[in-house]
């Protein structure tokens, strides 16, 4: 079944020095931006990340210091990346939690601050373990019938994921044809920074959702201990999230402001 869009969706999938989002950086991106008409631009591009490939990812993905030696740095692509993904619906596998998240820090390093806040997000491995509760190369033999060849390039793996949705879409009645009904339907938590260390709780209000402040209001905690800020900005959060976290804070403090 293909997709209908209301506007372009990117498929797209990392290759990384490591699964740490504040500290690990890209080695490889591949995407398929799809658009509404069904026409498709794919592109896979090798990035140099300025430090050394740990042995145990090049064993996952293949790519070694000399595969990305002559590569371009990520600043030096940033700004037709950013170009890709403006205006779109985004989509990938594990994506919300990992992909996406890095891939924004890696622009905020570089100064560019890519706005996702109109995107929706379809998390098509979400949308598998709510289905079947496999790996994407799994849900490739599930759903489409072949082996996943090339594995953990990202290349394949995005092919892999962008079929699959297709595919899920073919056996599930109970799965819209709709890009928002499939952004809500694979999103786990409602985020408001992409790594998901600040959620809406059910009253729409922006709560820690890690440390010894889970589930209480980001503003009320910044009134009550103003060293916890202080501590976040210090620490190994996310970009984004620390960003994330000063807006919040500021917003309260201009709040209060305005009513003395």
């Amino acid at each position: 079944m293909e997709l209908k869009l209301t506007k372009p969706i990117v498929f797209f999938d990392l290759e990384t020095t490591g699964t740490n989002i504040t500290d690990d950086r890209i080695v490889e991106i591949s995407y398929i931006k799809v658009y509404p008409d069904g026409r498709e631009e794919s592109r896979t591009l090798r990035i140099n990340p300025g430090r050394p490939i740990p042995p145990e990812a090049t064993a996952v993905h293949h790519i070694s210091d000399a595969d990305v030696a002559n590569a371009p740095l990520f600043e030096q692509v940033a700004g037709s990346l950013a170009a890709v993904f403006t205006d779109v619906d985004i989509a990938g596998f594990n994506s919300n939690r990992f992909d996406v998240p890095l891939l924004v820090e890696e622009f905020l390093r570089v100064g560019t601050n890519l706005d996702l806040t109109k995107c929706r997000f379809v998390d098509v491995q979400t949308i598998f373990h709510k289905m079947e509760q496999r790996t994407l190369s799994a849900a490739y033999l599930f759903y489409c019938g072949k082996e996943l060849d090339g594995a953990h390039s990202a290349d394949a793996d995005t092919r892999a994921t962008y079929e699959v949705l297709k595919a899920q879409l073919d056996r599930y009645a109970s799965l819209q044809n709709d890009i928002d009904f499939l952004s809500k339907f694979s999103t786990q938590n409602r985020n408001v920074d992409f790594a998901g260390r600040i959620v809406y709780n059910d009253k729409d209000v922006e709560v820690f959702n890690f440390g010894k402040y889970k589930g209480m209001p980001v503003a009320e905690v910044m009134v009550r201990d103003q060293g916890y800020y202080s501590w976040i900005m210090q620490g190994d959060f996310p970009l984004n999230t620390k960003n994330v976290i000063t807006r919040i804070r500021l917003r309260g403090l201009n709040s209060n402001n305005t009513h003395k």
